[in-house]
């Protein structure tokens, strides 16, 4: 199992409206390299959806339920999505300074590619964010 983060604004898709609408295709993606993040994602694979602009926090966690296929919303240009579902929320939002100020998250892609809005952790980064939503 690999473990990602994605980036939403939740005045665009909310973490509560995903779990309303209960699976989504994870569509408007326009970086090569966040692009190539959804490619690699495999069926199954966990990601912490994190709301970004306003709210800054990790909020929950989605798991990967169709792996990558053409991005029907690109009206040019070779995209994909995947479709994720949530899993839960986190007990409590975990926010951008409390990652900032953990040491064992220096290395995290939110800190070093603040806007790369698909990105791998690693099993160890996203159980630390999980133990820190606990606190």
């Amino acid at each position: 199992m690999n473990y990602w983060l994605v980036k939403q604004e939740p005045a665009a898709y909310a973490w509560d409206q995903f779990v309303r609408d209960g699976v989504t295709a994870w569509t408007g993606v326009r970086n090569f390299q966040a692009r190539n993040n959804l490619r690699a994602m495999a069926l199954g694979d966990w990601a912490l959806y994190y709301h970004s602009v306003t709210g800054k926090s990790v909020v929950g966690i989605a798991e990967v339920s169709r792996e990558a296929y053409p991005d029907s919303t690109a009206s040019e240009g070779d995209w994909s999505c995947v479709d994720l579902k949530p899993v839960g929320p986190l007990v409590r939002p975990v926010t951008l300074e409390e990652i900032k100020a953990e040491p064992t998250l220096a290395d995290i892609g939110l800190l070093r590619q603040s806007r790369l809005s698909v990105m791998p952790i690693t099993k160890d980064e996203f159980e630390r964010i999980i133990k820190l939503s606990k606190k």
